[in-house]
């Protein structure tokens, strides 16, 4: 259910995100960079076909914990109902959220949405691949109280969907509504890596749980907030992204000695290290900063739109068809994906064996449909096989032509990022 509402609800974000940038344009803002707009919505995209995976984690436990452990029958018909379980839902939030920030190995999941260095409505669509395996714990209470498994999915869909809205710049403080409910002021100091709004404003939809448990900070126009992470990720790769610091847990318990410190490795705050693990010094954060924008030459921005585009839609029907599919096909579909945006993210950064990969990747793809005359397991038309020969083709004579587009971009001059 929360997959198809999330596909439907997807051509709405991108009409948003097309109002926020003629907004700010009218404004003579920025806020959005090509490059890390796309890295945010292939993070999103990512997100979406792992969660088809991870549904045991998602809504299985919840729906056996319901319906053999509950303290009260409680009825989805009731409008009462329906009102405490989105507050108790969104109490449950707060703490996950919370927790995502204290805890380091729910912080390896959920530093996946701080990672952007800038503040617009696509950084919404940038999501963890990897969330689900720990957050379902959260929500537990709810399921021992008795809360409808429909009405829990329905309230889990109305949190996540209302903090699409907070994520931009282009709404200014909006008065008594900050002080009861998360707005675009309290969740920009949310992603702002300042000492003064680090690890504040937690909330979904209501900032009270923030003023009553003490975590709350409000905007200071005096202090803009400045966005993304303390040890920035420099990269529009989103497997990078969804594994960095879990690359980091993994390397301090190896080095670690003793269980009291490989128990702070994964459950310390994020950060976290033994004198016996440390690595080499990292550089001094600095909130001045110049945000991760390597350049990137019009071709190949046109051409990582177009892929985009294209993967854009093929998710959408593997988020409609993974489920009719043996498991080892469907998975075969979502690493097809994966790779596909993985792919992406190597073009963006003007890599250039990317453009050898992306060129293979597309070739397989092709001789896949021909000899397979298939698309993982489920027939193709005549039309459908010709359509996507087509597609395949196109894409893979135009990335042949892209070496000048990555010479171009690798002659920029140092001053040259990519585009707004």
């Amino acid at each position: 259910m929360q997959e198809q509402i999330i596909t439907l609800a997807t051509p709405v974000f991108f009409v948003l995100i097309a109002i926020e940038m003629l907004v700010a344009r009218r404004r003579n803002r920025s806020p959005y960079r090509l490059g890390d707009a796309i890295s945010s919505i292939s993070l999103g995209v990512l997100s979406q076909i792992t969660g088809a995976f991870l549904t045991l984690f998602q809504f299985g436990i919840y729906a056996w914990l319901v319906t053999r452990i509950h303290l009260f029958d409680l009825s989805p018909q009731a409008p009462l109902v329906w009102l405490l379980a989105l507050l108790l839902y969104d109490f449950c939030y707060y703490w996950q959220h919370r927790m995502g920030h204290e805890i380091n190995l729910m912080w390896a999941a959920h530093v996946v949405h701080h990672q952007s260095e800038h503040y617009n409505l696509s950084t919404a669509l940038r999501q963890t691949s990897s969330g689900a395996l720990l957050s379902w714990l959260f929500y537990v209470p709810m399921a021992l109280l008795g809360v409808p498994l429909r009405v829990f999915i329905v309230v889990a869909l109305i949190d996540l969907l209302y903090q699409f809205w907070v994520h931009t710049e282009q709404i200014g403080k909006l008065g008594w509504f900050d002080r009861v409910f998360v707005s675009p002021s309290n969740h920009r100091a949310h992603h702002g890596v300042n000492d003064l709004y680090l690890d504040k404003n937690y909330g979904g939809i209501l900032i009270l749980w923030d003023r009553l448990f003490g975590t709350f900070v409000e905007e200071h126009d005096a202090h803009p907030a400045v966005y993304g992470t303390r040890s920035p990720l420099r990269s529009w790769n989103p497997v990078l992204a969804n594994l960095d610091v879990y690359r980091g847990i993994w390397f301090t318990l190896r080095h670690a000695s003793g269980w009291t410190a490989r128990w702070k490795a994964l459950f310390g705050r994020p950060g976290w290290q033994p004198a016996d693990a440390a690595r080499q010094p990292s550089a001094t954060f600095d909130l001045a900063r110049a945000p991760y924008q390597p350049a990137i030459a019009p071709r190949t921005a046109l051409f990582c739109l177009a892929q985009l585009g294209c993967l854009l839609l093929v998710t959408t029907h593997f988020l409609a068809a993974h489920g009719q599919l043996a498991v080892t096909t469907a998975a075969a579909y979502g690493l097809w994906l994966a790779c596909g945006l993985w792919l992406i993210g190597g073009l963006m950064e003007a890599r250039p064996a990317y453009r050898w990969l992306n060129l293979a990747w597309l070739v397989a793809t092709l001789v896949g449909i021909i000899v397979a005359g298939e698309w993982f397991g489920l027939p193709l038309g005549t039309a459908a096989r010709g359509t996507a020969t087509t597609v395949t083709l196109g894409f893979a004579l135009v990335l042949i032509v892209l070496p000048r587009a990555h010479a171009s971009a690798a002659s920029a001059p140092a001053g040259q990022t990519d585009p707004a």
